[in-house]
């Protein structure tokens, strides 16, 4: 399933000769810029790469709106530009359609920018690597940790996880408006709190598992393994105030923590520190169609790190992390992402697909498909008990919005 003919595999290049212990890898991209305002010098900003015809991936959104300063500023920066337009699935039929556009423009396209939601900036990477050119990220949203990876999540055109590819470089320059992340739903920076907050937990898995192996192809580091502690600290001290701020359209001290908890310390933390049964589940639950219409990557994550928790019998972590996400509006038990305990065809097709993560083996003991059930149904129990103490939740605040 994650094997993709033609492209880099990080496990076979960093592989050591005659066997052995892996290395340690740690990846990064070169530059990361952060701020509000800062779309709009991205044209400054990129000079140093010597760009004459850049390339433009948008979101059809952001040709409405951010990405006409994007545009100008390279235009003042003296960047000719071609731009492209993402149609909203990170599909192979997407990602060879642009590729072959802009690899047969008049001028030779020598950058990509891309500028959207995750799913557009997964595709500029995948679009980047076959047109062997170096990619600036400019994410519009702060709902995932896509941005600073040098892998892309690949969907069917109808939106079911199909595949994985890997790069061997992670993006020349990221540039993070806060003025754009605040100007966005709530829930999309929400969303991106339970899927930086998997990082830690997920790493520390990893850390802990003698044969855990980081989607870099090697062994985590320590680096990256501190960044993840970190992102989930900052987390939990600064996500209510962060998510407060986005509500009120407003750039604080908290959203540019928490923007850069979503996207660098995640990015980094979960390329390098490692994967595990957050984002198996989080894969699997979008072979559910009616689940992976209505939520975002990050939701289905923070149920998937719910389930993780209580698989490793850390129940007050699992009571912790629950409560900062009814705190915040992530959902907490499967009702909230349109599934039921009794559903039993959909949750067995959920953990089918599970199993199949390649990165579940990360865990520090095997997983089973009976195991994984059994902690889907516990973490239900627990985020319900939890929902229930509550009345109407952050959850359903942002629901309704």
């Amino acid at each position: 399933m994650f094997e993709n003919p033609g492209s880099f595999s990080p496990i076979e290049h960093y592989a050591t000769p005659r066997g052995g212990s892996p290395p340690r890898i740690f990846g990064s991209p070169r530059r990361y810029v952060q701020g509000p305002g800062v779309i709009a010098q991205t044209g400054h900003f990129l000079s140093h790469l010597g760009a004459l015809h850049a390339g433009v991936l948008l979101s059809a959104r952001s040709q409405r709106a951010e990405g006409r300063q994007l545009l100008a500023g390279l235009e003042a920066a003296g960047v000719q530009s071609t731009t492209a337009t993402f149609a909203g699935e990170c599909s192979f039929e997407e990602i060879e359609r642009h590729a072959g556009s802009l690899g047969t423009t008049a001028l030779p396209v020598d950058l990509l920018i891309a500028a959207g939601g995750g799913k557009c900036l997964d595709a500029s990477k995948s679009i980047a690597y076959r047109l062997g050119v170096p990619l600036v990220v400019v994410p519009t949203l702060a709902s995932n940790d896509a941005p600073c990876s040098a892998l892309s999540l690949i969907y069917t055109p109808e939106g079911v996880s199909a595949d994985v590819e890997f790069f061997p470089e992670s993006p020349a320059l990221v540039v993070v408006d806060t003025a754009v992340i605040a100007s966005a739903a709530e829930r999309y920076l929400v969303a991106g709190m339970g899927d930086a907050m998997a990082t830690w937990y997920e790493a520390r898995a990893t850390a802990a598992s003698p044969n855990g192996i980081t989607a870099m192809g090697g062994r985590p580091t320590l680096a990256a393994t501190a960044l993840g502690k970190l992102c989930a600290e900052t987390l939990y001290e600064k996500g209510v105030a962060a998510a407060e701020a986005v509500m009120k359209s407003t750039i604080d001290e908290a959203l540019e923590a928490i923007v850069e908890a979503n996207t660098l310390l995640s990015g980094v933390g979960f390329e390098s520190g490692g994967l595990a049964v957050a984002h198996a589940l989080a894969q699997g639950y979008t072979v559910v169609k009616a689940v992976e219409e209505s939520n975002l990557h990050g939701e289905m994550v923070a149920m998937g790190l719910l389930a993780q928790l209580v698989l490793e019998q850390d129940l007050a972590e699992a009571h912790k992390a629950a409560r900062f996400f009814r705190d915040v509006g992530l959902p907490i038990h499967l009702g909230q992402i349109g599934l039921t305990p009794d559903r039993d065809p959909d949750l067995r097709a959920v953990i089918a697909s599970a199993v199949d993560f390649p990165f579940l083996s990360n865990m520090p003991f095997e997983v089973t498909a009976e195991a994984l059930h059994a902690a889907m149904l516990a973490a239900h129990d627990l985020g319900a008990g939890i929902a229930r103490e509550s009345g109407e939740s952050a959850w359903q605040k942002l629901r309704s919005a």
